[in-house]
């Protein structure tokens, strides 16, 4: 694997981004049409205020959809907005199984009627780098008790979905695909853990993870699995697809502490998307208040 394995993305210069940004703005413009119903289209997506998003102002729109990382269709910053457009994300079903009593199969449409929250959350890429994004989604917590967990399950799975026809990096076999991302069964349930669908008001770009994907926003964002097809309550620990790739470099927990660096890189700051200057990274990315009682007694430095 060694020889296979791709790190993330080297941090883009803001200069070097800006130039990009501006290059590849028309392939920010994404159809929302067969995405939602005709009636859904037309009045966006929108999604009752959340006392749980942060009073920081969001990122701008064109930031969010344009920069980032979706390592199935690219290993830079941007080469995943277009070539995301082939994905389709109609029909799209969940299936949620495993250590449940009600195991079932969710079409997009009817996880679209859930009712839906604006979260304006920040997040914070282990690369560095961070946003502050206007999510609209429903609590994971809602979805996963339609299921009724059974006692013996203790983790949650994610699969992404992985297509090699379309996909260049599923197609080189560069990590062990599909995308597979795991949290504690506690941390799954936990009032901010969140599904989107969407974000600043509209159907969720295909670019962000569309039409359906993770956020939990007090770990690092690669723990926000995008595209998901499947959720699977299981008993034993995930081994996540980071964890098999790079096992030196990225733990199951990958909750943002900026006292533990990534071994190529520090943690301690980082650089909001259209800032110029670097700030400090917050424990938790912030959220230490709601969620540092969900790690009590643990050694962080190597639970990482």
């Amino acid at each position: 694997m060694a020889d296979k394995r791709i790190p993330p993305s080297e941090i883009t210069p803001l200069q070097i981004y800006r130039e990009r940004r501006r290059f590849i703005g028309a392939a920010g413009a994404l159809a929302l049409s067969g995405l939602l119903p005709a009636a859904a289209s037309a009045q966006g997506l929108p999604g009752r205020k959340s006392a749980l998003s942060t009073l920081e102002p969001p990122t701008p729109r064109d930031d969010i959809v344009n920069y980032g990382n979706f390592l199935e269709f690219a290993s830079d910053k941007f080469g995943h907005v277009e070539r995301s457009q082939a994905m389709a994300v109609r029909p799209w079903t969940v299936t949620v199984d495993g250590l449940v009593a009600k195991p079932r199969r969710f079409a997009i449409e009817d996880l679209l009627r859930l009712p839906l929250e604006e979260r304006i959350y920040r997040h914070r890429c282990v690369e560095g780098w961070s946003m502050v994004v206007p999510w609209v989604g429903f609590p994971l917590a809602s979805l996963l008790k339609q299921v009724e967990p059974l006692g013996s399950a203790k983790y949650v799975e994610f699969v992404s979905h992985a297509d090699p026809a379309i996909m260049p990096n599923v197609r080189r076999q560069l990590l062990d695909w599909p995308y597979l991302e795991g949290l504690r069964l506690d941390e799954a349930l936990h009032p901010l853990t969140l599904l989107a669908v969407g974000l600043y008001g509209e159907v969720l770009p295909k670019s962000n993870g569309a039409p359906l994907r993770l956020v939990v926003p007090w770990k690092y964002g690669y723990k926000s699995a995008k595209s998901v097809v499947a959720i699977r309550l299981v008993e034993r620990e995930p081994r996540t697809i980071w964890m098999k790739g790079v096992p030196e470099e990225y733990g199951f927990y990958a909750n943002v502490n900026p006292a533990v660096d990534h071994p190529r890189w520090s943690q301690k700051r980082e650089r909001r998307i259209g800032e110029f200057f670097k700030r400090d990274t917050l424990p938790f990315n912030g959220y230490a208040d709601q969620v540092a009682q969900l790690y009590a007694g643990m050694d962080l430095r190597k639970s990482f």
